[in-house]
């Protein structure tokens, strides 16, 4: 922890814990018997505030993490919940965000009536919308919420 405090500037304020024995790393899966008993493979798990794994990503000993992927998958996480939507593939920060399907025949006639009107989808299952500003300015909020918490501490 002290280590990442003096590369980044970043105080971790959630528990590291050691896995001595390996018990952990082979209840999450993370010891790929074929390429070897005791190495964990590089595991990547995003856990939510709730406590719930979003993403697990796995990655060969022999192949790097790709960071910017595992920060965008989580932007797209927080975009997701924040605006009710889905995100797309290849979906960066600050895209449109798919509007969830219409649940009455009512709703799918609305949406085909907007796609129309404002060219902002490809059918009635699959339209789209600008991420509401206060998604966009979250992590900021967020951000700055968490530097307030970090000084007071101090």
């Amino acid at each position: 922890m002290y280590d990442i405090y003096c590369r980044t500037g970043i105080k971790i304020s959630f528990p590291i814990i050691a896995d001595r024995n390996g018990q952990i790393a082979r209840k999450y899966g993370m010891i790929s018997s074929d390429v070897s008993n005791t190495e964990t493979v590089r595991n990547v798990f995003v856990i939510d505030d709730k406590g719930i794994i979003r993403t697990i990503l796995i990655y060969p000993l022999n192949i790097g993490r790709f960071i910017p992927e595992i920060i965008r998958i989580v932007q797209a996480l927080q975009m997701a919940d924040c605006s009710k939507g889905a995100t797309a593939a290849n979906w960066m920060p600050n895209q449109p965000v798919i509007v969830p399907i219409p649940n009455t025949f009512n709703g799918l006639l609305e949406r085909v009536e907007d796609i129309n009107k404002n060219d902002n989808g490809i059918s009635w299952y699959l339209s789209f919308k600008e991420p509401p500003k206060e998604c966009i300015n979250k992590k900021t909020t967020e951000c700055n919420r968490l530097k307030k918490n970090e000084n007071k501490k101090e």
